[in-house]
């Protein structure tokens, strides 16, 4: 970005005043802006996978409401994945005891960046198994075999405030299994979706398969995992798998950035956002439309009060977030040498549960600074202030370890794996009053960050 220009004196500040905050609030929790903007983003558009038209149409889509609130919008340059789905289906083609003429069909969907079977399919072997150390016990058997990871999702630790742990218990197998099953020679991997609701619907998401791209890899319901381990115990299992994806060379895309410049501090940053890449097989409602009309709705609170941050609040839509955050990394690239005047950074990627406060990667001598926050949050259930030392979310864990303190609603995801990354996460499944309670809390924060006298410190990220 270059830099901010100089703006004309404004009226003063009303600043961080309890009175100024609950304002905010209150305009917030008063206001539809946020779902008509994830409406327009989720019914008009759709899927929003980097690189296609749908991508495109939502830069369009979000610049101009930004423009409409009279912001300073700049479209930032990327270069995005472009990987499209092909046909995808799998049919279960021997098993013992199967009838004469009986084969089974098992839903499933290509993972971000599977390569393709012939076009025709290929049928194999299938080895299931339910850890990587069992697939290391079993390496031997693996090579011309179909391996399937039948792991299932911890649905009662999502349920007890652990969601995000039980994703990446489940996730891990779909990062990195197709890999280490390509290694030991198999010719596809499946995993078991990574979610939990158990509706027999396939959960996509990206793969590690960057050297390994011919490989197969898709997702398949827990339905159709379990009865593939139950067909497995019988006896002898194949598969004919059909996937016909295709990674086309790099797309133009762009970051959208809109700034509501600072009053006396312009060239001092507190960002607020959400990404505008959403999967292919929903419209992504809670995964991220919501999160960026949430963001786009700060925006929209502060010019409804005419109120005027010290520092500049800039809102970001972000693109590439599901497949390669590319569009953080080229703002962060753009920006490394502007990171000391980020002062804070937030972003909504996790849903619009009921927010209960904010995750923050401050200093611990900085949690005190907050107290005035939380009780103007507290009124609308979200005065807890939860300090991480970092909070490795993935458009802002470049800035974050550039040392921007990182924020994000602390929200309710006992319910979010089961839409997340699939065909179920429309805007049906978005709560209005939960939305507007996350603009709140949102809205409060970044005026709050861009008012704040003297400095919170520093992000400090520890070494992996």
């Amino acid at each position: 970005m270059a830099a901010l220009l100089a703006v004309p004196a404004l009226a003063a500040s009303p600043g961080n005043d309890p009175t100024a905050l609950a304002r905010i609030r209150d305009a917030a929790m008063a206001s539809d802006y946020a779902w008509e903007r994830t409406a327009d983003m989720t019914d008009l558009i759709g899927p929003r996978l980097s690189g296609s038209p749908g991508a495109a149409a939502a830069v369009a889509q979000v610049a101009e409401a930004m423009r409409k609130l009279g912001a300073r919008v700049a479209l930032q340059p990327v270069k995005v994945p472009h990987w499209v789905r092909g046909a995808e289906s799998g049919e279960l083609v021997e098993y013992s005891g199967r009838p004469a003429g009986i084969t089974q069909r098992v839903v499933l969907s290509a993972l971000g960046g599977s390569g393709a079977t012939p076009a025709a399919g290929l049928t194999a072997p299938v080895m299931v198994v339910g850890s990587f150390d069992e697939l290391k016990a079993r390496a031997s058997e693996a090579k011309g075999k179909i391996v399937l990871f039948d792991a299932a999702f911890d649905q009662p630790m999502a349920e007890r405030g652990l969601a995000g742990a039980a994703y990446g218990q489940a996730s891990a197998f779909r990062r990195d299994g197709p890999r280490q099953a390509a290694a030991l020679g198999a010719v596809a991997a499946l995993v078991r979706s990574a979610g939990g609701a158990n509706f027999r619907i396939p959960h996509t998401g990206n793969t590690a398969l960057q050297d390994y791209p011919r490989f197969p890899a898709a997702a398949v319901s827990a339905e159709d995992a379990m009865l593939m381990r139950r067909l497995a115990q019988r006896g002898p299992l194949a598969m004919k798998l059909v996937l016909t994806p295709q990674t086309l060379p790099d797309a133009d895309s762009y970051n959208v950035i809109a700034d509501l410049p600072g009053t006396d501090k312009p060239d001092e940053i507190v960002i607020v956002s959400g990404h505008l890449d959403s999967w292919d097989l929903a419209t992504g409602a809670h995964d991220d439309a919501a999160g960026v009309a949430s963001a786009m709705a700060v925006l929209d609170t502060l010019k409804k009060l005419d109120f005027r941050p010290r520092r500049t609040i800039r809102m970001i839509a972000w693109m590439n977030e599901e497949n390669g955050t590319r569009g953080a990394r080229g703002y962060l690239a753009a920006e490394q040498a502007n990171a000391d005047k980020h002062i804070g950074a937030i972003e909504s990627d996790n849903g619009v549960g009921r927010p209960f406060g904010l995750r923050a990667s401050v200093p611990a001598t900085s949690s005190k600074l907050f107290a005035p926050l939380q009780a103007v949050l507290q009124p609308i259930g979200a005065g807890v202030f939860q300090r991480l030392d970092a909070l490795s979310t993935g458009d802002l864990s470049g800035l974050e370890r550039a040392g921007v303190p990182s924020f994000a609603p602390l929200v309710d995801t006992s319910s979010y794996f089961s839409y997340h990354h699939t065909a179920a996460d429309t805007l049906d499944k978005v709560d209005p009053d939960h939305l507007r309670r996350n603009v709140a809390l949102m809205a409060t924060t970044a005026w709050y960050l861009a008012n704040i006298e003297g400095a919170i410190g520093r992000a400090s990220v520890p070494e992996r």
